[in-house]
């Protein structure tokens, strides 16, 4: 497996309906593959609108089940098309009444390797998810595909230094942070929190957020989507503030070994002092 992986992002606008919004991001995977792009990954709830604007019962008509609902499988056969990992946010139904925010991952031959479900559910204006999502209880998932070791990290998660950790302890090089974030106090967090994730445990990740006004509320959603590096070094320029944008960067997963021998912090953990971060 070679060292620098091409990877890719798309920061989308919400078209109006799931069928053009599948269609334009099957547009951008094609047009990232044909860059040489061996991953991608797409926003928060991809297919739909960022409905947690507002609490509606209307709003469940979103979710399907993965990996067997028509997004996943369109998805795959995308990727056995692209030769391309994907990762998938959708709003999941696992049975009635049991909800999840959720991320498939495919590989590149359209197998779908598993899930991540979203663990820290927010539940303040304008991010009402609780109102839709049951917690997340699939654990901490790393998937071993074409490319290397991916791992998910859902919007709000990236809050929670902990998950950010475990997913490095299980093995992860490029965690992608699916997100739909608004402008305001988290515009300085967006800069700050995933380059810190990726110095503190040291591998890439891959920044997603949604661009524009949607239909169900004011918020603005920043775009701004970026890969950073394990030093904490964002990969070319971040994505427009406020346009779509594909996003192509070539990650040297060289760089992860390099930059944990000289500042070995896994080394230097120390599990046996920790127990009091896991009371309630």
């Amino acid at each position: 497996m070679a060292d620098v992986v091409r990877a890719a992002l798309v920061q989308a606008t919400w078209t109006g309906d799931t069928e053009s919004m599948i269609a334009k991001h099957e547009e951008h995977a094609r047009a990232a593959a044909a860059q040489g792009a061996q991953v991608i990954g797409f926003q928060e709830v991809f297919n739909a609108p960022y409905f947690c604007q507002v609490q509606e019962p209307e709003h469940y008509r979103w979710a399907e089940p993965v990996p067997d609902g028509p997004t996943v499988r369109r998805m795959q056969a995308l990727a056995r098309e692209t030769r391309m990992v994907i990762v998938v946010p959708v709003f999941e139904v696992e049975q009635s009444g049991f909800y999840y925010n959720t991320a498939a991952v495919i590989d590149a031959d359209g197998t779908v390797l598993g899930k991540y479900r979203k663990h820290h559910i927010p539940q303040v204006k304008g991010f009402w998810e609780k109102y839709y999502f049951r917690p997340g209880n699939v654990g901490w998932p790393v998937f071993d595909t074409a490319v290397g070791r991916i791992g998910v990290y859902i919007c709000y998660d990236r809050h929670f230094p902990e998950g950010w950790r475990q997913l490095g302890l299980n093995g992860a090089q490029l965690v992608y942070n699916p997100s739909a974030t608004s402008r305001g106090l988290s515009g300085y967090l967006w800069r700050l929190e995933q380059p810190a994730a990726a110095v503190a445990n040291e591998y890439f990740v891959a920044a997603i957020n949604r661009v524009g006004v949607e239909e169900y509320g004011d918020n603005e959603f920043y775009g701004s989507s970026y890969f950073v590096d394990p030093r904490g070094q964002v990969v070319g320029d971040p994505a427009s503030e406020s346009k779509e944008e594909l996003v192509v960067r070539d990650l040297d997963f060289g760089l992860i070994d390099e930059v944990r021998q000289q500042w070995a912090f896994y080394r230097d953990r120390r599990p046996d002092a920790y127990e009091g971060l896991v009371q309630p």
